[in-house]
C-alpha cells in the first residue's frame, strides 16, 4: 500500500470519502467486548463531581434526576449502537455525525454539511475532554483531605496539578502499546476500585446508615415551584446529568477496534448501562440517606469521603478513598482514550489537521494524546470541578443533539437506505431519537446556559462557546490542508 492514497468508497461503506487517507492513521481491532465495557467501566465514577451540586438544586430528587438521566441513556444509545454496526468504522458519536452528515461527492471546497458533521465530533472531543481536568481536580481534593501532611506541603491546586502530571504522563507510555494494554489497566482497576464503590453504596443500606426520612421528607426544596425558572433549572440539570449517565454510549467509540463491531458494541453499550442505572441511583441514595441533604451540601466536592467513614470506620475510609482514587484514574483513562479517538476521527475524515490522526505502530493516537494532556493542565487552572463540568456539558448536548439528528438522517435519506444493520433499534425508532434530539437541542442547551449564569456565572458558559469557536478556523485548515493533499495524490496521473 502507497503511503498517501485516494479513497472514494462511499459514505455507506463506512470509509473516508474525501481526501487522503495515511496507512499510519488506522486503528487496530484488537479488542473484544468484554474489553470495551473494562475500558468503559469507569463512567459511573462521572457521578462524583455532581453528588454534591444536584441536591443544592433539587434535594433528594437528584436521585430520580439520575435514574431518568440513565433511561435516557437507553433511548439515545439504542439509535447508537445501530449506527456503530451501520458503520463499523466509525468512532462512535464523533464518526457517526461526519459519515452521515458528510455530503457524497461534493465538488466544492467547503461542505456545510461535513462542516455540521465535523462540529458535532469537536462538541463531544470538548464533552469527554475535561474530565482529565475535574478528575484531576478530585484527586488533589481528596488527597488533601486525608493527608494532613500533603496539605501542610501543598495547596490544593498543586496536588491537583501534580496529580494530572503524573496520571496524564503514565496513561500515555501505558496507551502507548495500543488499546489491549489499555484494556488490562482497566480490568485491574476496575477491580481494586469499583468494587469499594459499590461497597460504600451498599454498606450504609445493610448496617442502617441511612435514614431513609432524609430522602423522603427533603424530596425537594420548600421553596420549589414549576415556574420557568424552575423548569429551566431542571431542563440544565438533565444536561449535566446525561453528561454522567448517559456516557456509556463511550463504548461504541471503539468501533474500528472491536473484532466483531456488529457483536461486541450492543453487549458493551448495555451491560455498561445496566451498571449505570443501578450505580447512579444507588450511590446518590446512599450520599444523602446518610448524610442527608444538609450534610451533602456540607460536602459539596468530596461527600464519599464522610459515606465511606460511615462504612468502614476512619481507619478502613482512608483504604476506601485511596482506592476511589484510583477508580478516578480508570475514568481518567476512559475520557482520554475517547477523546483522543475523537481527535483521531476528526483529522481522517479531514476535519482537524491531520497531524491529530497519526499514530504509532501500536495504533495510539499519540500526538492527540499530548495535546489532550496539555490542554487539561491549563483547565485545572480553572479550580473547581462544578466550572469545568458546565463548560463541558454544553459540548455533550451539542454532541447528542446532533448525533441524534444523524440518526434521523441515515434512517431516511436513501443514500443509507440500502445499508446492512446488524443490530437495529426498534421500528420506529428514529420517531424517538428526533425526540430526543428536540430535548438536547434547543431545550437542554438552553437550560444548562441558564443554570451556568445561575451558579458559576457566565465565565464557564464562555469558556465552553469559546473552545467550540476555535473549530471554524481549525476545519477551514483542514479543509485547505486537505486540498493540497488530493491534489499531491492525483497530480501523477495527469501527467
Amino acid at each position: 500500500m502507497s503511503d498517501i492514497k485516494l479513497n472514494k468508497t462511499s459514505a455507506g461503506s463506512g470509509a473516508t470519502q474525501a481526501g487522503s487517507v495515511h496507512e499510519h492513521e488506522s486503528l487496530e481491532r484488537s479488542i473484544d467486548w468484554k474489553q470495551g465495557l473494562a475500558i468503559a467501566s469507569g463512567v459511573p465514577l462521572l457521578i462524583l463531581p455532581s453528588l454534591g451540586y444536584f441536591p443544592m438544586w433539587v434535594a433528594a430528587a437528584a436521585i430520580l434526576v439520575w435514574g431518568l438521566s440513565v433511561l435516557q441513556g437507553f433511548m439515545q444509545n439504542l439509535a447508537y449502537a445501530e449506527l456503530a454496526t451501520t458503520f463499523p468504522k466509525a468512532s462512535g458519536l464523533p464518526g457517526f455525525a461526519q459519515h452521515v452528515f458528510k455530503t457524497k461527492d461534493y465538488q466544492g471546497d467547503f461542505d456545510k454539511g461535513k462542516l455540521i458533521g465535523g462540529f458535532s465530533a469537536w462538541s463531544y472531543w470538548f464533552a469527554w475532554n475535561p474530565v482529565l481536568a475535574i478528575f484531576a481536580i478530585l484527586v488533589g481534593s481528596y488527597l488533601h483531605g486525608l493527608f494532613p501532611e500533603l496539605g501542610s506541603l501543598f495547596t490544593e491546586y498543586q496536588l491537583s496539578l501534580l496529580s494530572g502530571i503524573v496520571i496524564f504522563s503514565g496513561l500515555i507510555i501505558i496507551n502507548f502499546f495500543g488499546l489491549k494494554d489499555s484494556a488490562v489497566l482497566g480490568y485491574i482497576l476496575a477491580g481494586v476500585s469499583l468494587v469499594p464503590l459499590v461497597v460504600m453504596t451498599v454498606v450504609p443500606f445493610t448496617s442502617g446508615s441511612v435514614e431513609f426520612s432524609n430522602i423522603t421528607n427533603n424530596w425537594l426544596p420548600a421553596d420549589w415551584s414549576w415556574d420557568l425558572h424552575h423548569i429551566l433549572i431542571l431542563f440544565g440539570l438533565f444536561a449535566i446529568a446525561q453528561w454522567s449517565a448517559c456516557a456509556w454510549e463511550t463504548a461504541a467509540i471503539y468501533g474500528p477496534e472491536y473484532k466483531q463491531p456488529a457483536k461486541d458494541v450492543p453487549k458493551a453499550l448495555f451491560v455498561c448501562g445496566a451498571i449505570c442505572l443501578l450505580s447512579f441511583v444507588l450511590v446518590q441514595a446512599a450520599v444523602i440517606g446518610v448524610l442527608g441533604v444538609e450534610g451533602v451540601l456540607a460536602e459539596p466536592v468530596s461527600p464519599m469521603i464522610p459515606v465511606a467513614q460511615a462504612a468502614f470506620g476512619d481507619a478502613g475510609s482512608v483504604i476506601a478513598i485511596v482506592m476511589l482514587i484510583a477508580a478516578m484514574v480508570l475514568i481518567i483513562q476512559t475520557a482520554y482514550l475517547g477523546s483522543a479517538r475523537a481527535m483521531h476521527s476528526m483529522a481522517t475524515e479531514g476535519n482537524l489537521p491531520r497531524v491529530f490522526g497519526k499514530v504509532n505502530n501500536h495504533g495510539t493516537p499519540v500526538v492527540a494524546m499530548i495535546t489532550i494532556g496539555l490542554f487539561n493542565l491549563v483547565l485545572i487552572s480553572m479550580g473547581t470541578p462544578a466550572a469545568i463540568l458546565a463548560a463541558s456539558a454544553i459540548g455533550y448536548t451539542c454532541a447528542n443533539g446532533i448525533s441524534l439528528f444523524a440518526y434521523v438522517k441515515a434512517k431516511r435519506h436513501p443514500n443509507f437506505s440500502e445499508l446492512e444493520r446488524p443490530f437495529s433499534a426498534p421500528k420506529g425508532w428514529k420517531n424517538v431519537a428526533l425526540l430526543f434530539g428536540l430535548f438536547n437541542i434547543p431545550l437542554c442547551l438552553i437550560g444548562v446556559v441558564y443554570l451556568n449564569s445561575l451558579e458559576v456565572g457566565w465565565f464557564s458558559t464562555w469558556i465552553g462557546f469559546i473552545v467550540l469557536s476555535v473549530y471554524l478556523p481549525l476545519w477551514l485548515y483542514s479543509q485547505h490542508e486537505s486540498r493540497q493533499l488530493t491534489a499531491l495524490a492525483v497530480a501523477p496521473a495527469g501527467e
